[in-house]
């Protein structure tokens, strides 16, 4: 039988609660910097798409930490990102980046701006290859695994679970998750949800279309701003961590709804609709 954990069911009400919306005396530094440590030579894609699903998502300014040439794709895509390292107010890294460990040069730069992280103690969001940094941090943590990341990251801790059954039961092995890492955990699926020690946030199911190369790169994009713009509420409360975390994927799934409306999509299709769903959202 079905035990009632106290889990909440995330609304567009409850997101709009997520939205900062800027004032007349906000500028690019207070609407929240962000910086972004994604893609490598195996996927360069990811910069672009992480970068200007954040863009998209509104905030002052993304400082994409550039490396092996992935700046002029960015740049490309989103003449406005910043490609000079600063501060920043949170931070997004790993996506696109392997979990294996690479004997290639892009990696070792990746790895070296993964360094940051810790200078800067500020709300970090790690993806994909940055999960290895779970519970290493002393600032506010966000994990943005899916199934099989999560088992690989578990099993380097020293518990072995199957992606099958972390699936099968994704409360469970988010709570858990949350608990031995001492992190909110978001779990990407068709049944999206957050973790954060014994709290739960479960999401609308998402649409299937959104099982496509490239869409955890925008929903960390997206995540990534969200972060960046709630800093000082996510530092006074961490509890405001898996809000906005539930909240980006709420707007994810609401971008590709609008960008689908029933048919296939991609994912470099989803940041174009992610202003119309948030417009949506906070009407």
């Amino acid at each position: 039988m079905a035990v009632n954990r106290g889990v909440k069911q995330w609304s567009s009400r409850d997101a709009a609660r997520c939205i900062i919306v800027p004032s007349e005396l906000d500028h690019k530094y207070s609407r929240g910097v962000l910086g972004i440590i994604t893609g490598s030579a195996q996927y360069p894609g990811a910069a672009v798409l992480t970068t200007s699903a954040a863009l998209a998502t509104g905030l002052g300014m993304a400082r994409f930490h550039s490396s092996s040439g992935l700046a002029h794709l960015v740049l490309h895509q989103s003449p406005e990102a910043v490609v000079q390292p600063g501060p920043v107010t949170a931070w997004l890294a790993g996506s696109g980046i392997h979990h294996k460990k690479y004997d290639d040069f892009t990696t070792f730069l990746r790895h070296r701006w993964f360094s940051l992280l810790k200078r800067q103690s500020v709300p970090a969001v790690l993806d994909a290859g940055a999960l290895h940094l779970a519970g290493t941090l002393t600032q506010p943590t966000l994990i943005t695994p899916h199934a099989g990341e999560l088992s690989r990251l578990l099993a380097s801790r020293g518990l072995i679970v199957s992606s099958e059954l972390i699936e099968a039961d994704p409360i469970t092995w988010a709570q858990k998750s949350s608990e031995l890492l001492n992190v909110t955990v978001l779990l990407k699926g068709s049944k999206t949800v957050v973790a954060q020690g014994k709290r739960v946030i479960t999401l609308p199911k998402a649409t299937p279309f959104l099982a496509t190369a490239g869409s955890g790169d925008v929903l960390a994009g997206i995540i990534g701003a969200l972060v960046a713009t709630n800093y000082i509420e996510i530092l006074n409360s961490t509890e405001r961590l898996a809000d906005v975390a539930a909240t980006g994927a709420y707007i994810h799934n609401q971008a590709a709804l609008l960008a689908s409306r029933g048919a296939p999509i991609s994912a470099s299709s989803i940041p174009p609709m992610i202003n119309e769903a948030i417009r949506k959202i906070i009407a």
